[in-house]
């Protein structure tokens, strides 16, 4: 039942309706469908970018339409008519050189047509649109590093299961490994509106060996040296898996295995070739091992995929890695 309007109902005027459609971005227009001329307020005017010209044809309009949504926004306008209910068609426009998103809605079926002219609205949402795109782009972005750490774990299972001991043994190494990818993936997840090389060489370096600095017997045993250089997402998780075997042989063997050894990790930039030395010194004697270990077929592979190439010294002072990549390979 419809209350009766009392003295304290609030009166709307032509001036109060204005506001509020000023106040919500609204822009009214008018279409005649004989004439096929359209009429919009000052708003609407401005929306496209153009100048308040009282009436334009719909064929003038759609020239400011973005050339690959015009075929459609044309037809869809045309089959307004023979619409049943409310419609609604998002599009682009070109407005003072800049890309707009409007959605244009109104009634179709002829609904509260008059004089063989139909009403409608624009209204600006490339705000929203822009969110929606950025939010397809970060699901698309996430759904192929998944897939790329999927087969990254798979790989590992399969060559961690070759050289493990027992079960225990497997899935200590395993999960130590997906950890280091874990550390790897924080610092090259993606962020809207930004660049999807985030990680920078340097700051991949700390965060896998800052564990390794905390054991010993003193703060700073493990130096760090790179310049400011990124590593896309593939390379990251590689130098990642690199680094991660480094420091386990280094705990167990080398270097890191007393609490007053020291290492220096240094990476250095020259054209487009770029050195990583891994350095080791105050750990007992090492020797090269007599076989191929998975650090070793694992640093060979990467650096292949890389461009480039692995080296090993080894010293009664300790053991000197070498893993040369090329420039454009590492920020791919």
């Amino acid at each position: 039942m419809i209350s009766e309007q009392t003295a304290d109902t609030p009166q709307w005027g032509v001036t109060d309706l204005r506001r509020a459609i000023e106040a919500a971005g609204v822009a009214l227009w008018s279409w005649n469908v004989d004439t096929d001329r359209l009429t919009m307020d000052e708003h609407g005017f401005s929306l496209w970018g153009l100048g308040a010209q009282g009436e334009i044809t719909f064929e003038d309009l759609s020239l400011k339409i973005h050339p690959a949504d015009r075929d459609r926004v044309r037809a869809a306008f045309s089959a307004t008519r023979a619409l049943t209910g409310a419609y609604e068609t998002d599009f682009r426009i070109l407005s003072n050189d800049a890309v707009r998103w409007i959605s244009a809605r109104g009634q179709g079926d002829d609904s509260g047509i008059v004089g063989y002219v139909m009403f409608g609205i624009f209204l600006d949402v490339t705000g929203r649109k822009q969110a929606e795109e950025a939010h397809e782009l970060l699901a698309g972005e996430m759904s192929h590093r998944v897939k790329n750490l999927l087969a990254i774990a798979s790989s590992l299972t399969t060559i961690t299961s070759r050289s493990a001991t027992s079960a225990e043994n497997m899935a200590q190494d395993l999960t130590a490994r997906l950890s280091a990818l874990g550390r790897a993936h924080d610092l090259v997840r993606p962020v809207i509106g930004k660049d999807r090389e985030a990680a920078l060489v340097g700051d991949l370096i700390s965060v896998l060996l800052a564990p390794y600095d905390e054991d010993g017997a003193f703060s700073g045993r493990v130096r760090v040296s790179a310049p400011r250089l990124a590593a896309g997402e593939v390379a990251a998780t590689n130098l990642a898996l690199i680094l991660h075997e480094l420091a386990t042989n280094s705990v167990k063997y080398g270097s890191l295995s007393i609490p007053t050894g020291t290492l220096d990790v240094a990476c250095t930039v020259q054209d487009n070739d770029v050195v990583l030395v891994w350095t080791e010194r105050g750990g007992p004697a090492v020797e090269r091992p007599a076989e191929e270990g998975f650090g070793s077929k694992l640093m060979t592979r990467i650096a292949s995929r890389l461009g480039g190439s692995f080296s090993s010294e080894w010293s009664a002072g300790g053991v000197i890695i070498n893993l040369a990549m090329k420039k454009d390979r590492l920020v791919a």
